[in-house]
């Protein structure tokens, strides 16, 4: 398993505006731990933070026995998925092609551990990719030249038509783009139990793709990976999450 995800005391400030504020949270291995609050209450910086994407300053995360410290280290997270990586950009490898804006010297997870499936697909993903190199990259990643493609499977698991593989992100509608971001974290997951964290990953998405992506989720969960899912949605929380951190409503 990848081990549960401790994140104790985190603050993050924007010039003088508070946005996190000593904030605890522990998401354990094998479940889908939620995340809520209101708008502007911090819960995509609370994943930017998980997934070291955001330097906090002051607080710790610790992902089994590796750890970072808000001051000084950040843990990093080798992608984003957006699905982030793909929902941006599946992390640890990005979909964007971009490198770990973070900086800092800890040791965070294992490079390729922790997936980010971002709310806002395009903003995450390489325009310049189709979707089939975004969706196999992890096992590009991990399998090094000459791997073999798995992307028509995959597209298959996430009710992607197949036909789409060699499209660009340009060429696509939002939910599509959403649907290779999820099949790129489940490229990702192949190579073992993820920290998979997910910004509103069905907002972009109709109900028939909503429900095929509850059962991924559960289904990874089942696998041993850790997952945060931040929602609006307090359905999708109640139905998926065995508990659920609510951050506070911010001031003014």
């Amino acid at each position: 398993m990848t081990g549960d995800l401790h994140a104790t005391g985190l603050t993050v400030r924007f010039g003088g505006r508070t946005v996190l504020d000593g904030v605890d949270l522990t998401a354990p291995a094998g479940a889908i731990t939620g995340v809520t609050g209101a708008s502007g209450s911090g819960k995509t910086t609370l994943l930017r933070v998980l997934a070291g994407l955001q330097r906090p300053h002051a607080g710790a995360i610790r992902y089994a026995a590796a750890s970072a410290s808000g001051a000084s280290t950040s843990a990093s997270a080798s992608g984003a998925s957006t699905s982030a990586s793909a929902s941006g950009a599946s992390n640890s490898a990005s979909a964007s092609g971009a490198s770990n804006p973070a900086s800092g010297s800890a040791s965070g997870p294992p490079r390729g551990s922790v997936a980010l499936l971002a709310q806002h697909p395009r903003l995450v993903c390489n325009p310049r990719w189709t979707l089939r190199q975004l969706i196999d990259e992890p096992l590009a990643i991990r399998a090094g030249r000459g791997f073999r493609s798995s992307a028509e499977q995959t597209a298959d698991r996430v009710g992607l038509d197949t036909a789409l593989l060699e499209r660009y992100p340009g060429q696509v509608s939002d939910g599509q783009l959403q649907r290779a971001c999820l099949g790129r974290v489940l490229t990702q997951g192949d190579g073992g139990p993820l920290v998979v964290l997910c910004d509103e990953p069905t907002a972009m998405l109709d109900p028939i793709a909503t429900s095929s992506v509850v059962s991924l989720l559960r289904d990874m969960a089942g696998t041993g990976s850790t997952i945060v899912l931040v929602s609006h949605d307090p359905a999708l929380i109640d139905a998926l999450t065995e508990s659920a951190l609510a951050l506070p409503t911010p001031l003014g």
